[in-house]
């Protein structure tokens, strides 16, 4: 028969059983939520990289000089004068224009092409120093009569990017020739804040765009220091009676359509032929 001290050491071992199966539940437990938590955070990761992969919704297929707080994807550049232009037969040329067969051009001289406007002269200088690729594709065009009795359909007068744009035959803004160009990202402008660059008044650069690689036609002309990603091919100048033709056409104003200081000029802008010296 047990004794009172007996049923006292068996109510205490039953006890001290009861603490240590609680003590491994409540263990249980918490290995359970950090491997919830864990889980769930490894969820939220795979939206963020989800999210930073895929991206949003474009806003269309202008080709730009978009602003300077908008910079765009690079890709590694070839080699300068290693040129790669390729057909696009799903946007077919806006005007018939051939498709440049080089695959090196040369890296020195430079050449000089006229664009006769309604609004008076543009002379340019295209310097293959600085654009190879794009200085052969802009003859090429220039040879075929692509540009002849073409709008500039762009002109932008905002703080920071102060730009005239023409090359489409559309006037869309979203015309090219049936082929891109690979881009010859510029090396030797100013650096402005946030990674950007200062285009100077009388560049000659390529419109693309948010897409590497996307070059065409277009092309912009720069009447005062603009400010933008180091995205677009620099190939040439603008002559000082086109800077002086530019002016004028930038007194005129744009017509606001894409925005305030961007549209439309409101004196319309053509392009009546392209010559080569």
């Amino acid at each position: 028969m047990a004794t009172n001290q007996m049923r006292r050491e068996a109510a205490k071992r039953k006890l001290e059983n009861q603490q240590k199966r609680r003590a491994e539940r409540a263990r249980r437990r918490q290995r359970t939520a950090i491997i919830t938590s864990a889980s769930v955070v490894v969820v939220v990761v795979v939206a963020v990289v989800l999210l930073s992969t895929v991206g949003l919704p474009g806003g269309g297929n202008d080709t730009a000089a978009p602003p300077a707080d908008a910079p765009t994807p690079s890709a590694a550049p070839a080699a300068l004068g290693d040129c790669t232009f390729t057909p696009t037969p799903d946007e077919p040329a806006a005007k018939p224009a051939p498709v440049p067969s080089v695959t090196t051009a040369s890296t020195s001289g430079t050449a000089a092409v006229s664009l006769q406007t309604n609004r008076g002269p543009i002379p340019l200088t295209l310097d293959r120093t600085t654009g190879p690729c794009a200085v052969e594709s802009f003859l090429s065009l220039v040879h075929a009569g692509y540009f002849n009795d073409t709008p500039c359909h762009r002109l932008t007068t905002g703080e920071g990017l102060k730009v005239l744009q023409c090359g489409d035959p559309t006037g869309q803004g979203t015309g090219g020739p049936g082929y891109t160009i690979n881009d010859e990202p510029p090396t030797n402008l100013a650096p402005a804040a946030n990674g950007s660059v200062v285009y100077p008044r009388g560049t000659l650069a390529m419109a693309k765009t948010s897409a590497p690689n996307s070059g065409g036609s277009q092309f912009f002309l720069v009447y005062a220091d603009s400010t933008l990603p180091p995205d677009y091919t620099v190939f040439g100048t603008v002559d000082p009676e086109g800077l002086a033709t530019l002016d004028a056409i930038a007194q005129g104003g744009s017509d606001d359509k894409n925005g305030p200081g961007d549209g439309a000029p409101r004196s319309p802008v053509t392009i009546q032929t392209a010559t080569a010296a």
